[in-house]
């Protein structure tokens, strides 16, 4: 490779690692178009180390009509999706039994690398990135990945975009309720410099009413590259910005009235939101057999929302509630291979968070004047810091073995105070969290590989006041301690099809629920979450293709009581689906059609502790699509979601604000989607 052309790029097209050579012997799942640089600085790929790993290309999302960023993860197998769909509130992914509610939030977020969760473990950056902007998703289930320790508890999420290239990419996109959308990819790479430049604007009406939205997003990447590609540093900028209307929860009677309607209560609920991110990254290759790599990062957000709940004549279901968040943190690693049958990888973190809350209540009225606050429940500065480090071996003692022992610790501190009285308060004294882990694979042939893994991960309380912060009468917590064991194998059946099985459980000491924003916690104790998972994929000829995916799961408290005091032993966690599955079809008709159609399947949860309250929210819904090359640099795509019109809704039981009741926000019915790519 000539030292002045940049760095060579090699583009594996494999449908759910079919043809991926490379990896026949490892567990990993790869769907779509996976772009990787031959040129190999820093970290280690998580590919290489972990067991239980899906990877999702730019192939599978580049061209979906989405409007959450958020819902594109739904294709992957085993992804629970939590829909609120209200306003900039709209909803998040998760994994491992671990519900998106937001009480217990275990799944830790990462794009291009960099923590992104905000303080409560919710994925609110994730909106930032859009589909274009996207070259992959990878997804790490369990409980042996020791890179990370804060909501890291069933696992991460890492969200990859476009670095590099020469492209120029378009998609202007119109639809339902008046959607308009516009993406604009540009990369350019000449003599070592690389910059990439994403903008997005989107709005719409909403399928219900009071529920527009209007959102834009930009981002800017420059790397810079050395002529013998030892060294590779750059600064990675966005910007998020979002107004939407908030149309409201529903009663069961407003649902059967008009189930797309907002309640009276409503029409002044909506959200601002405003995200920055900007992060330095450094990976240099210090020898032939030692790696260096470190980022530095800061996120902030800012989000003001007026929201309105059912309560008839409390003051506590009118609420204006506002975040500002900053999160500043370095991140490092070293790796050191000194051969074949060694690789030893390790670093450290630390992350600071400077935050405040403020919660304030309005008077009754219909709709609620959020002119005057009736009262300050909320005015809150808290600050959280973060230390933990982690060493791993990658251990080949054999051709068809590999061996990954590692350990992590961490430790946290922090202080709170209150404005509203001057109270003062140190965060609860976890010391150090140890978490040791264990991952290996045997593969006796290209075509089988055998893996299991055990490890431990942990839970601590967050929010800006007790039990999270040690306020007079506050109890002291341990940090929830998570063990999980899985135990799966990767199998080709024959040239064109393969399957993965895995059987997993986690089990966690002292869970809490725990909501911030509603200052509302409930000690679970222990809690058991297992599950099976089943992945299929064939290439039935070479035009169609088809996958699917099963996963069966279960979580249930097996110690702890609800708030009245009555034992919750043996109950499910509630808004826990017990399966998820999912199915495509890809059809290849000639070199300019493609056709697709995707199903996906959730089943009911019970939503209230108890298990007494029924079941909800379970749906099966599919989506078409057409792609059509009208030249090689234009396209057309065509989608219809929902295409059976089929009703569904995410369901709550409220017993905060108002006569305990099943609350819904329903999901959006048939709608279709044109737009119009193109690339230079």
């Amino acid at each position: 490779m000539p030292p002045c052309c940049p760095p060579r790029r090699i583009s594996w097209l494999v449908f759910l690692a079919l043809s991926w050579g490379a990896h026949a012997q490892e567990s990993t799942v790869v769907l779509g178009e996976v772009t990787v640089s031959s040129v190999e600085t820093g970290s280690l790929p998580t590919r290489s180390i972990l067991t239980s790993v899906d990877v999702m290309g730019a192939e599978r999302v580049k061209d979906k009509n989405v409007m959450n960023s958020w819902e594109l993860i739904g294709q992957m197998p085993g992804v629970q999706l939590t829909e609120f769909r209200l306003g900039a509130e709209s909803g998040k992914p998760s994994f491992r039994a671990f519900n998106g509610e937001g009480y217990i939030n275990g799944i830790k977020l990462l794009i291009d690398g960099v923590p992104s969760n905000i303080n409560s473990g919710n994925m609110r950056y994730l909106d930032m990135v859009f589909p274009l902007d996207m070259e992959y998703v990878e997804v790490v289930r369990g409980t042996n990945d020791p890179r990370y320790g804060l909501h890291n508890i069933g696992g991460n999420i890492n969200v990859a975009t476009r670095q590099g290239g020469n492209y120029a990419d378009g998609r202007l996109t119109y639809g339902s309720f008046d959607t308009r959308e516009l993406q604009v990819a540009l990369g350019r790479e000449s003599g070592g410099f690389a910059q990439n430049y994403f903008f997005a604007k989107q709005d719409s009406d909403g399928y219900r009413d009071h529920s527009s939205s209007e959102k834009y997003s930009f981002g800017g990447k420059w790397f810079y590259t050395s002529e013998d590609g030892r060294l590779k540093t750059g600064v990675m900028a966005r910007l998020y910005e979002h107004e939407a209307e908030e149309a409201g929860y529903l009663t069961e009677a407003e649902l059967r009235a008009d189930r797309f309607q907002s309640p009276e209560k409503n029409a002044h609920d909506q959200d601002y939101r405003n995200m920055k991110q900007l992060s330095g990254h450094l990976d240099y290759r210090i020898s032939p057999t030692l790696n260096y790599s470190s980022k530095l990062y800061y996120n902030r957000i800012s989000d003001d929302r007026h929201v309105t709940y059912n309560g008839a004549s409390s003051n506590s279901a009118r609420q204006r509630r506002i975040w500002e968040e900053e999160q500043r943190g370095w991140m490092n690693t070293l790796t050191w291979q000194p051969g074949a049958q060694l690789t030893i990888d390790g670093g450290f973190n630390y992350e600071h968070q400077d935050n405040r809350y403020r919660r304030y209540r309005y008077a009754q009225a219909v709709p609620t004047d959020f002119s005057t606050p009736a009262s300050v429940s909320n005015d809150d500065s808290y600050e959280l810091d973060n230390f933990g480090a982690y060493i791993q071996a990658i251990i080949k003692p054999a051709e068809h073995w590999k061996i990954v022992p590692a350990f992590r610790v961490d430790r946290f501190w922090g202080d709170t105070r209150l404005h509203t009285n001057g109270a003062t308060a140190s965060l609860q004294d976890y010391g150090w969290i140890e978490q040791p882990k264990l991952s290996v694979v045997y593969s006796p042939s290209p075509a089988l590989s055998i893996y299991g893994n055990w490890g431990r991960t942990f839970q601590i309380l967050t929010g800006s006041r007790s039990p999270a912060y040690l306020l007079p009468g506050t109890r002291t917590y341990k940090p929830s301690i998570n063990t999980g064991v899985e135990l799966g194998t990767k199998l080709r059946l024959t040239d064109s099809s393969e399957a993965r099985i895995a059987i997993w459980q986690q089990d966690a000491t002292d869970e809490v629920a725990n909501l911030p924003s509603a200052d509302a916690t409930q000690a679970l104790g222990e809690t058991r979450r297992k599950g099976v998972d089943l992945q299929f994929t064939t290439r039935l000829s070479d035009k169609l293709k088809l996958w699917a995916s099963h996963s069966i799961q279960e979580a249930r408290v097996t110690g702890g009581t609800a708030a009245s005091g009555t034992s919750l032993a043996g109950k499910e966690v509630f808004s826990t689906p017990r399966y998820i599955s999912n199915l495509g079809l890809e059809y290849q008709a000639n070199a300019q059609l493609r056709l697709n159609l995707q199903g996906r399947a959730q089943g009911k949860y019970y939503i209230d502790d108890q298990n007494a309250k029924g079941k909800y929210g379970g749906y099966v819904l599919f989506d078409a699509g057409l792609s059509y090359a009208l030249s090689r640099s234009l396209g057309l795509d065509l989608q219809l979601k929902n295409m059976f019109d089929r009703k569904y809704e995410y369901v709550w039981y409220d017993t905060i604000w108002s006569t305990p009741q099943a609350m819904y926000s329903p999901g959006a019915g048939r709608a279709f989607y044109a737009s119009l790519n193109f690339h230079m």
